[in-house]
């Protein structure tokens, strides 16, 4: 009789050397929970995956102009698929602009519930245009050569000519006269045997952006008139501290030195002065300096002073995340310009008949910031401990739900 025994490892019954999966001799194993259902759309029908996102079109829609002229260049597929995939999020943007949009414009106004919801979409679409600027880098893994072998074959096709980016500035608040000159000359015209596009486009100019609607909304801001009147206090606090700065400068010895403080010193007073007087304000609007209304403009310097008080904590995130919205668009040009730059260089002209990379860059400028008045608060900040302090009755209207606070704060 042979002495040879089986190796335990290999033998079937142990499953893994590990001992997990062990089945004795002579036991069924049980029946895998994992592997168990049916195919629903094999066995009753339904709507496949591909039809529900029609696959068969966006598939087939990648037809490289180098193919059809017998030429095929590799790197063509990945500068359609690339754009395509810019046109997708693009519409998305819009969708989820368009619907915040129509919060603010509903005659119910916005409401706290409605205002979670206005922040998560507007927070869905920083994320978005997040992947949209790191979507960049793609296109940056082909040469300068590599877009060459194929450019030509766009004839006259430009980033310039998207529809959708054009409906998305304006639908953010991007007024004509702030565009750069060719852009104000020529961004029309595109359009101009596609009478329903230039119809669309032309309806995004009329109607309220999105910038509008905020504006409206932070106008009606509690605590901007009535018994608290935060300008009022706000200024009170402001010459106070001006007054006391003076005394110092004054006081300095040193005529290099005080010189210095004086000149500071009337910038700073000027600088708060734009906020305390209207005139002052809208001079800076007609210069194009300051986009918000002057009682806009209050309204988001009372939130973020007073941000930490219960009712104020959304509407506070809201306006962070419409900064975050125009810092990642700018930050999305500027890779763009980048990109163009590296494939192009500072001089050919674009497919589309601009100065190329010399009108991108022209781009970047502060004129395209729709959110511009925001980013530029902290100029008129104070230490916490000189914020004007609240009244009890708006302490109590910012930190309890009252129909007063529903209707101030939370009306849109």
């Amino acid at each position: 009789m042979s002495s040879h025994k089986k190796n335990p490892i290999l033998t079937q019954s142990t499953g893994c050397p590990a001992g997990y999966g062990f089945i004795p001799e002579g036991e069924k194993p049980e029946p895998d929970a994992t592997q168990e259902g049916v195919n629903v759309l094999a066995d009753a029908g339904g709507i496949s995956y591909g039809e529900y996102l029609q696959l068969d079109k966006i598939l087939s829609a990648q037809e490289p102009q180098s193919r059809v002229h017998g030429q095929e260049v590799h790197d063509e597929h990945l500068f359609i698929v690339t754009h395509q995939a810019y046109e997708l999020w693009f519409k998305q943007v819009i969708f989820e602009i368009d619907s915040i949009r129509e919060c603010f414009l509903d005659d119910h106004g916005v409401n706290e519930a409605r205002m979670l919801e206005v922040i998560k979409r507007l927070q869905r679409v920083v994320m978005i245009i997040k992947l949209m600027v790191d979507q960049v880098l793609i296109l940056e893994t082909m040469t300068p050569l590599d877009f060459m072998d194929f450019r030509d074959f766009l004839s006259s096709a430009s980033g310039f000519q998207s529809l959708q980016f054009r409906l998305l500035e304006n639908k953010l608040g991007i007024k004509s006269e702030y565009r750069v000159r060719y852009n104000q000359a020529n961004y029309r015209r595109v359009y101009e045997d596609k009478p329903d596009e230039l119809s669309a486009l032309e309806a995004s100019e009329d109607e309220p952006s999105l910038s509008d609607v905020v504006q409206k909304w932070l106008e009606r801001t509690p605590g901007l008139e009535g018994d608290f009147n935060f300008a009022a206090k706000y200024k009170e606090a402001i010459n106070k501290i001006l007054a006391e700065s003076l005394e110092q400068i004054e006081a300095e010895d040193n005529i290099a030195m005080k010189t210095h403080l004086m000149s500071n010193y009337r910038k700073k007073k000027e600088q708060f002065d734009s906020i305390f007087y209207p005139e002052k304000h809208n001079a800076l609007v007609k210069r194009g300096e300051r986009r918000f209304s002057h009682k806009a403009l209050l309204g988001a310097l009372m939130i973020i002073c007073y941000s930490e008080e219960p009712r104020f904590h959304q509407p506070h995130q809201m306006l962070i995340a419409l900064m975050d919205i125009d810092s990642l668009i700018t930050k999305w040009r500027y890779n763009h310009v980048m990109l163009v730059q590296r494939m192009l260089g500072s001089i050919q002209l674009g497919t589309g008949g601009s100065s190329g990379y010399q009108y991108l860059r022209s781009t970047l400028s502060e004129r395209y910031k729709v959110f511009i008045d925001l980013f530029n608060m902290s100029t008129f900040l104070v230490p916490r401990n000189l914020i004007p302090p609240l009244t009890p009755q708006m302490r109590s209207t910012l930190r309890t739900h009252t129909q007063e606070g529903e209707e101030g704060v939370q009306r849109g």
